[in-house]
């Protein structure tokens, strides 16, 4: 939030504003997904982008590993029920952003903490 408010190429940005309905894998009903951030810019040819940005630590970024056993865990079953949530969420996102011509970005810690702004 600091990177937005400091940076002179942001022109406006907000958090967890943006909706975007999406139908669950799981139950196969609507819900809701806030996207974390919601962020317009000017570019060097002084056009604007839009970008919808989701922050989500790497490891949540990769589809989980099949379980090696026949008995699952419960941990495991969470994560891979989050995989495909998140799968249907950020499809969902993608699609508003194609329509809208804005763009749809999942930042990690590794674009976060890189110090160089990597990512916008």
């Amino acid at each position: 939030m600091v990177f937005c408010d400091e940076n002179s190429s942001v022109i406006e940005w907000s958090s967890e504003e943006v909706i975007v309905p999406y139908v669950s894998p799981i139950d196969g009903k609507f819900h809701r997904y806030f996207v974390d951030f919601y962020v317009k810019v000017k570019s060097t040819d002084e056009k604007t982008k839009v970008y919808l940005i989701e922050v989500k630590p790497k490891s949540q970024t990769k589809q989980p590993e099949p379980p090696k056993t026949k008995k699952t865990s419960k941990s495991k079953i969470a994560e891979m029920r989050n995989w495909i949530i998140n799968n249907a969420k950020w499809s969902a996102a993608r699609s508003l952003c194609e329509d809208k011509g804005w763009e749809f970005k999942i930042l990690t810690e590794e674009n976060l903490f890189s110090g160089s702004g990597e990512g916008l």
